[in-house]
């Protein structure tokens, strides 16, 4: 049975994580574009604001206030979308957070909550959406990271909750695949986007943590997603920035010398950390922002990402030209 996937315009989404950053982003992007939308997070003050913003500008949009690390909330996320809707089509696992600091400095626990969320919420997001779509067929799509493909130092357990997401969705979709089931299962992995990403995470460093450049525009992240909603896509990469640092691991040791000189520095702000500092690894903080707080240039649009996107459809315009070029000459011989 093939994959076929409607038009946004047409669809029920489902997005985690949001009442902030990428998930709050995509949030507003599809229901602008006529989707109606399930906003799941924590936080239940970022939750409603994100849907005054939404039905405010004419769209259509549910709440549910879920921790993703615990099955029964994301079941109930389901059926809350059935009951409101009739079901949706794309379930978006976007929700997820990050821990900043020598590994070996990293508190056991603050890394099993930190795989409880980015990890398991994931795998609890996937297997409640796809009992579901099964039957009626769409699209899951993870957001992970290029952390996925090149683990980044002081981001340790974060880089390795991302290896653990990629290993565990290429290896559904395969099954997917083998199986013919009428479902997308696609793995998004951004680079550096100015989300309060850095600011939700907990942090054990001396300095503010911050993205190392370039950085991009949740909107590129959204962008992305809500492609892959309506297009069939094992994986892509967000931001020509993101696709350089995973081709760095095609030389191993070379890329370790060059993230050893570069960042370290470059995840650090130039200010101490707080000590009274909130972070969202076990309680919702300041959900309600796409953008974070980066102090150098934001990236609005991302030329690899746009052209990976539609590589297809630009192949088959050029084989469509040439085939009409070759009939052309062929009545003109004639």
């Amino acid at each position: 049975m093939g994959v076929k996937l409607k038009r946004i315009e047409d669809q029920v989404v489902v997005i985690t994580g949001a009442s902030s950053g990428i998930g709050l982003a995509t949030a507003k992007m599809a229901a602008e574009r006529g989707a109606r939308v399930v906003l799941v997070a924590r936080d239940g003050d970022g939750l409603a604001s994100a849907r005054v913003e939404i039905e405010g500008s004419g769209g259509r949009a549910i709440t549910a206030i879920a921790d993703v690390s615990v099955p029964d909330d994301v079941r109930a996320v389901a059926q809350k979308a059935v009951d409101a809707f009739g079901g949706f089509d794309t379930w978006v696992n976007n929700a997820g957070l990050s821990i900043y600091g020598p590994i070996e400095e990293v508190p056991v626990e603050d890394a099993r909550r930190l795989f409880d969320v980015n990890y398991w919420g994931v795998v609890h997001g996937t297997l409640t959406a796809i009992a579901y779509l099964k039957q009626h067929g769409g699209a899951v799509i993870n957001v992970g990271s290029v952390t996925s493909d090149r683990a980044m130092p002081l981001q340790g357990h974060y880089s390795a909750s991302k290896h653990a997401v990629k290993a565990f969705t290429d290896a559904l979709r395969m099954e997917l695949e083998k199986e013919e089931a009428p479902v997308s299962l696609t793995l998004i992995k951004p680079g550096a986007i100015d989300t309060p990403f850095p600011e939700h995470a907990r942090n054990y460093m001396e300095a503010e943590p911050k993205h190392p450049a370039p950085v991009y525009d949740p909107s590129v992240v959204a962008d992305a997603i809500l492609f892959c909603a309506e297009h069939a896509r094992r994986d892509l990469i967000v931001g020509g920035g993101g696709k350089m640092t995973a081709a760095m691991q095609n030389v191993p040791r070379v890329a370790d010398h060059v993230m050893r000189a570069t960042m370290f520095q470059g995840q650090k702000r130039r200010k101490a950390s707080r000590s009274e500092r909130e972070d969202s690894l076990y309680e919702p903080q300041g959900g309600g922002r796409e953008r974070g707080n980066y102090p150098g240039r934001v990236w609005r649009r991302s030329l690899y990402t746009m052209t990976s996107m539609h590589r297809l459809a630009t192949v088959v315009s050029a084989a469509a030209v040439g085939a009409g070029v070759v009939l052309a000459a062929r009545r003109g011989r004639r």
